[in-house]
């Protein structure tokens, strides 16, 4: 039963996601759904996108060993993300109409702080996809007993995903996304429901979890424990910000006031209901402490799948299963279009200015299928947990990213030239700490390249200018408008006529 419902399922999602796709006309379709979506969508995509395989497996089997202390990037610092990108994008970004975070840059600097930090957001997705395709692996093995391995699971969730994101972009993943914010929402709850009544109720769980200092969130007075607890909540809540897939949902919202709505309604959600399989995981060491005590020493992902296979009636099982594919599948589909169409539009289409609309459409598209290739190859590799393969997708935006784009909208004096220092400093200096003290060094590497690229930023822009700003942004890519006059939000000069 459990496994023919899978197979429907999947099938099903893939025919909703096809026929989206027909409605797919040219790249603002494919990129940004038109900029036409309501508010239940775009909030049901935010949450979507966020509710994967982390959330599910990662948070759950973190917050089971270390606590709330452990799960301080997510759900806490990914939540502020959302909140503060869902402003930031809205106020600053929103009305130049364009289809990638990446054509910012390139506005408010030049080509080629654009490709740099375009480079950047795309390493940034290696960690945050192949953690969703990784996930399916783990789902495709449990449900069949064992008959389909994790690697060979990994290639077929990759090619269902791959199927229906190709065809239809932005607006398949939307639609996905609020049909599977239900199933997501229903089985979670309904899971949390029977869990339960295996334990005598909430409240027993919680004053368990209580006691054994489960929910202690700040750490205690140790100034190494501080910097870390710091460093992965500040690397989550920035880093995040300058990411293709929230710009995406949050600028394809028809109007800047639903583009906010959206954000603060999906950021919401998604914090309260990441608690759900915190609980759900938590309980099965009540339920059975020996088993799933020993499954914490070995792989504390498989607890909670465990738990359900184990415990389960059949229909719990089908629900469970119904709402992790759910939640993976279209997390999947939105972290491998967002870094596929940044790449296609702000690296390779700038090789070829002439190319038409729908040459770039079936560019896209073929970036897409590459980019996941390239995903698959890195998750069949990776010997990192779930949870630490986002958590660490984050840094290199941060240091690389992120100082560039906000000082760029809130700083006028910011510079093409400190641009450049910013962001070639703070990579640098991260890498270096990264992969020479690495766990050793006091303060988190990351934190150190975003302290080195903000003064990178101000050195940059306050010395003698020998990298000069263009006089006039590039076009905006609006294939609906023949003209326009925007102004590019920080820059300090003039409205430009398009």
């Amino acid at each position: 039963m459990l496994l023919t419902f899978v197979i429907v399922y999947l099938l099903v999602s893939i025919g909703i996601g096809l026929i989206a796709a027909t409605r797919v006309k040219n790249t603002k379709d494919f990129a940004v759904a038109g900029r036409h979506l309501p508010l239940p969508v775009v909030t049901a995509t935010v949450f979507a996108t966020w509710f994967g395989a982390e959330a599910v497996f990662g948070v759950s089997a973190t917050f089971v060993k270390d606590g709330l202390r452990g799960v301080v990037a997510d759900p806490f610092g990914s939540s502020l993300c959302l909140v503060i990108a869902g402003f930031f994008f809205a106020t600053q970004l929103y009305k130049l109409n364009i289809i990638t975070i990446g054509d910012y840059y390139r506005m408010r600097y030049n080509r080629t702080v654009e490709v740099i930090t375009t480079l950047c957001i795309v390493a940034s997705y290696l960690g945050w996809v192949s953690a969703q395709i990784k996930a399916l692996g783990i789902i495709f093995n449990l449900i069949t007993d064992g008959a389909v391995s994790p690697e060979m699971g990994m290639v077929i969730g990759t090619v269902i995903v791959l199927t229906y994101t190709t065809f239809g972009g932005m607006l398949s993943v939307a639609v996905l996304d609020f049909v599977q914010m239900g199933v997501i929402m229903a089985g979670m709850l309904y899971i949390g429901y029977v869990v339960s009544g295996m334990t005598g109720g909430v409240a027993p769980v919680i004053e368990h979890a209580s006691a054994a200092g489960k929910l202690d969130f700040f750490p205690p007075p140790d100034a190494a424990m501080w910097l870390t607890f710091i460093g992965a909540w500040v690397t989550m809540m920035l880093g995040s910000i300058p990411q293709q897939d929230v710009f995406q949902r949050i600028t394809s919202a028809k109007s800047a006031k639903i583009a906010i709505g959206g954000s603060v309604l999906g950021a919401s959600i998604y914090f309260g209901f990441t608690f759900v399989p915190m609980f759900i995981a938590y309980s099965a060491t009540l339920i059975d402490p020996t088993v799933f005590n020993e499954l914490l020493d070995k792989d504390s992902q498989l607890v909670l799948p465990t738990l359900v296979l184990t415990h389960m009636p059949e229909l719990a099982k089908v629900v469970f299963f119904g709402a992790v594919l759910s939640a993976i599948m279209s997390c999947s589909s939105a972290t491998l279009l967002a870094p596929s169409v940044t790449f296609a539009e702000n690296v390779v289409k700038g090789f070829f200015p002439k190319m038409g609309d729908h040459q770039f459409l079936w560019l896209m598209r073929g970036t897409i299928v590459c980019f996941a290739g390239v995903v698959l190859v890195f998750a069949l590799n990776s010997e990192s947990s779930i949870f630490k393969m986002v958590e660490n997708a984050y840094k290199v935006t941060l240091a690389g990213a992120f100082v560039p784009l906000f000082f760029g909208a809130f700083w006028k004096r910011a510079t093409t030239q400190g641009a450049l220092f910013a962001t070639i400093a703070g990579l640098g200096s991260w890498l270096l700490i990264e992969f020479t003290i690495g766990a050793d060094s006091l303060v988190p590497p990351q934190l150190i390249g975003l302290g080195v690229s903000i003064g990178g930023m101000l050195l940059g822009s306050l010395l003698p200018q020998w990298v000069g700003r263009p006089t006039h942004a590039p076009a905006v890519h609006d294939h609906h408008a023949a003209a326009r006059t925007y102004h590019v939000p920080g820059s300090g000069e003039p409205p430009h006529p398009h």
